[in-house]
């Protein structure tokens, strides 16, 4: 047969608009969800210092920055509640006018269009930062009691889809925990409330900041026993088919940074809705940079981002959401 030559592939040498034309990964406000932290009283708007730009919000400057959210095109927010008081039981998750609860209902009352997703997890209203029941083992260390937690767990997600949350968000890595949620909220009529599961939730040092954000730090131990290795991939895939399996309809790898590699194996694997959470250490890291002038932010969000959709993440959670939906805008 005869061999034709190959042909060498020409390197665009373009201009911005021509690069912009041929680009394959874009990204859009619309895949993006802002996490807020809401806390009781009127009138707060307390600065996180490890956080920059970031506050903790009474329930009015909530409803205020909802309106701003919306107005720049993103779709959704990401809740996480900070209780005036906290316990063992983690009453404050599940009651009827907890701050969640109370929170989702002025946004949705405010903002009707915007999505609001709640964090279910009870690491922000234990005493003991940890995100389930506490029990005493046999050889006297304390451990967290994965089946008593579900039920508390359950009570959550359906308390915040009574109060009108549009998806729930499971965050705690307990064993059956998307079975017991879907259970509970079909029974008590919520079938078409979404459950997005943090799937692959990895014991990461990344979280700091968050802990200051949320006042969650645990009181004894980490929580390794129940967060992932970060060494384990395929352990990731198990977790993401398991809570699939159990009715997940979006599945989430957190943090996202150090795990594109595994963003991309899930989307591949399974084709569900995928989400990243680019958490606050990321944030804070490329926060701390930019201020010294080491590196330039805007660029450096943009290309962040941008490594997000191509791993395969549909959803991006991120602190940058306002400033991306800004910057895609100018």
């Amino acid at each position: 047969m005869p061999q034709f030559p190959v042909a060498r592939p020409r390197r665009l040498r373009a201009t911005a608009a021509l690069r912009r034309l041929v680009r394959e990964t874009r990204i859009t406000a619309d895949g993006l969800v802002l996490p807020l932290f809401v806390r009781p009283g009127k009138g707060v708007r307390k600065l996180i210092a490890s956080m920059p730009g970031n506050f903790q919000l009474s329930v009015d400057e909530l409803v205020k920055e909802a309106h701003s959210v919306h107005k720049l095109g993103i779709p959704a927010v990401l809740l996480f509640g900070i209780p005036d008081k906290k316990d063992e039981k983690a009453s404050g998750a599940y009651a009827k006018h907890g701050i969640v609860q109370t929170a989702v209902r002025a946004v949705k009352a405010a903002v009707p269009e915007l999505l609001v997703i709640t964090d279910v997890c009870n690491c922000e209203y234990t005493s003991h930062g940890h995100c389930g029941i506490v029990r005493r083992r046999r050889d006297g260390a304390l451990d967290v009691d994965n089946d008593a937690t579900l039920e508390l767990l359950a009570k959550s997600a359906v308390s915040h889809a009574e109060a009108g949350a549009d998806i729930v968000a499971p965050s705690d890595m307990m064993d059956g925990c998307v079975a017991a949620i879907r259970r509970e909220l079909d029974k008590a009529g919520f079938t078409n409330t979404p459950v997005m599961s943090y799937a692959a939730k990895f014991a990461s040092g990344f979280y700091g900041p968050f802990r200051d954000a949320a006042e969650s730090l645990p009181q004894f131990g980490d929580r390794r026993s129940y967060q992932m290795d970060y060494a384990n991939g395929d352990e990731a895939l198990r977790e993401v088919a398991q809570d699939i399996a159990e009715g997940a309809d979006i599945v989430m790898v957190k943090p996202a940074l150090a795990y594109l590699d595994l963003v991309r194996r899930v989307k591949e694997r399974f084709g569900y809705p995928t989400a990243v959470y680019s958490v606050s250490g990321e944030f804070s890291m490329v926060k701390a940079a930019a201020k010294n002038g080491w590196l330039d932010e805007r660029a450096i969000v943009r290309e962040i981002m941008t490594a997000f959709r191509r791993a395969g993440a549909d959803i991006i959670i991120t602190y940058w959401a306002k400033d991306v939906a800004r910057w895609l805008a100018a």
